[in-house]
């Protein structure tokens, strides 16, 4: 099967952002016109490479604590026991939404101190509620006559729920996933306002002086992560939803 011109597409944004990154001072003609005063055209306070790796390591660990406590809410909220703290599961996953991460940030540098810890914190908050929200609805809107087959051939509850409501709702929980993944990504950049080591160190530099190249390289680098991280995990639910046998029309 030959490629299609979006997958070419794709492919030559990642070779393109590993270079950059990698090699950043080949691209050095194409951001100078952007420059004044004999500025440099490339960031020159650190190397791009090590801020984007630590910028994806911050989104990777808020996202899977983020995961693990949504989808474990999720659950427990949908089984009999734990039923009744559906309102106080939701109320606590919108306190993320509820606060901006700014004001998260500020809160949490007094009692963490500065660096990756607030920036973690506030990651994590945001990152709950899609996740949470998505993991519910493919919890809640499985196919009645499977999990009365799964109760037919003798399962546990704890059977029913590893064996077939988890991967019939992975689909529609990785969409909640990949949706948190890219907030983040955007998000992660004010980190670098509390000294986090994110891709907002460049965006910060260049604004502080007024060299529109180093704005525009920040923002390009977290511009395409997130939208190579997006069609990636995209392409997963698709893949998990087509072995399950389901749509991923819900929680889209």
């Amino acid at each position: 099967m030959r490629p299609t011109l979006p997958t070419l597409l794709r492919l030559a944004a990642l070779v393109i952002l590993v270079a950059f990154v990698a090699w950043p001072e080949w691209f050095a003609p194409v951001f100078r016109p952007l420059t004044q005063n004999n500025a440099p055209a490339i960031y020159n306070q650190g190397s791009l490479l090590t801020l984007t790796l630590t910028h994806l390591r911050t989104v990777l660990i808020a996202t899977v604590a983020a995961t693990i406590v949504a989808v474990g809410l999720a659950i427990l909220v949908t089984r009999p026991i734990g039923v009744e703290f559906l309102p106080l599961s939701r109320s606590l996953v919108n306190i993320g939404q509820t606060f901006p991460p700014v004001a998260v940030l500020a809160l949490a540098v007094p009692a963490v101190g500065f660096g990756e810890k607030p920036t973690l914190i506030a990651l994590f908050l945001y990152g709950l509620l899609p996740i949470f929200e998505n993991a519910l609805t493919g919890l809640t809107t499985l196919p009645q006559p499977v999990t009365e087959a799964a109760r037919g051939v003798g399962m546990t509850g704890w059977q029913r729920l590893i064996k077939v409501e988890l991967p019939l709702a992975l689909p529609v929980i990785l969409a909640g996933i990949r949706l948190s993944v890219v907030i983040s990504l955007a998000t992660a950049t004010i980190g670098s306002t509390v000294a986090a080591k994110t891709l907002g160190e460049v965006i910060i530099a260049g604004l502080l002086s007024n060299n529109l190249a180093f704005v525009l390289q920040g923002g390009l680098i977290v511009g395409i992560l997130a939208v190579l991280t997006y069609d990636g995990l995209s392409a997963l639910e698709a893949l998990v939803a087509r072995r399950a046998g389901v749509s991923t029309a819900v929680g889209e």
